[in-house]
């Protein structure tokens, strides 16, 4: 079975234990809105490749790791996009969860989001206590402060922001996670697997950036120009965009050589050179296509 039909299903299982009856039904609907359609996936793809590359050895545990750090990624986008922080009108093409439910059923929606998360790993703690309980910490301490996406999130409130601190909480956090809880659900060590998913993290957020600054509403299902309204530091601004794309393409070429040896190295570094491939904006490459040689 291929990665995207592992993640898929575990997902809805752990959707479905959320809505057992008795349940609030908007609440319950709220949970299925916000994980369908799932879009790309990137995060527990990235773990799942890990796993795979480093044995698999017990593959329900890697799909349970899987599905608790989407469900934590998930849960974010309902909180970011609430009116007290980016009171973003869409999200993946439709209406933001506070505008389909209301914004008490959003944080209600994000906040059981984020316990199923940690409930589905406690109960993968029969398949390998100990990997379990080492993901968990994983995911809290990248989930949380001062690591995680709620210290990314809170940078945004200070008078002066640690960039460098601010990209790897906001956006690198759980790609670290990724890495980390891949291998250790195939029995490996999470240290050596730090740098991976941090520098997958830093490419990712200029491609957010990128997308920001080429991309309209229609294409990227949420609105953009987000940065400029909230004054937050963007690649775009600071590098241009030829400059923004050769940045991403250089922390790439580092993702690759950080990869640690494992067997199954050669496939994360195609798995890597596809990511840069599919972050590349379209626009750039089109241009690039047709421009002419010496201009």
């Amino acid at each position: 079975m291929g990665f995207s039909k592992r993640i898929d299903q575990a997902i809805a299982a752990a959707i479905r234990s959320g809505q057992a009856a008795p349940s609030p039904g908007k609440l319950a609907s709220a949970l299925h809105y916000t994980v369908n359609p799932g879009g790309a996936r990137i995060r527990p793809t990235i773990l799942m490749s890990v796993a795979s590359a480093c044995g698999d050895d017990k593959p329900a545990l890697a799909d349970a790791a899987a599905t608790a750090l989407e469900l934590i990624h998930c849960a974010s986008l309902v909180h970011d996009d609430l009116p007290c922080f980016d009171d973003a009108d869409t999200r993946r093409g439709k209406p933001a969860v506070h505008r389909a439910f209301g914004e008490p059923l959003a944080v209600l929606t994000g906040d059981s989001l984020i316990i199923m998360a940690f409930e589905v790993l406690a109960k993968a703690a029969t398949i390998d206590p100990a990997r379990a309980a080492q993901m968990m910490i994983v995911l809290a301490n990248r989930s949380g402060m001062p690591n995680g996406i709620c210290a990314g999130q809170g940078w945004e409130s200070e008078d002066t922001i640690d960039l460098s601190a601010y990209h790897r909480a906001k956006t690198g956090a759980l790609f670290i996670a990724a890495t980390q809880m891949g291998a250790l659900a195939a029995g490996q060590e999470a240290e050596p697997w730090e740098e991976l998913g941090a520098r997958i993290g830093e490419a990712f957020q200029v491609a957010d950036d990128l997308r920001d600054a080429l991309y309209d509403e229609d294409v990227l299902g949420k609105p953009v120009g987000q940065d400029d309204l909230h004054g937050r530091p963007n690649a775009v601004n600071e590098l241009g965009v030829e400059g923004a794309i050769n940045r991403m393409r250089d922390i790439l070429s580092g993702a690759i050589a950080s990869i640690p040896k494992c067997p199954g190295e050669a496939m994360l570094a195609a798995m890597v050179n596809a990511q840069a491939e599919a972050l590349t904006p379209l626009k750039w490459r089109a241009a690039q296509a047709n421009r002419v040689p010496g201009e």
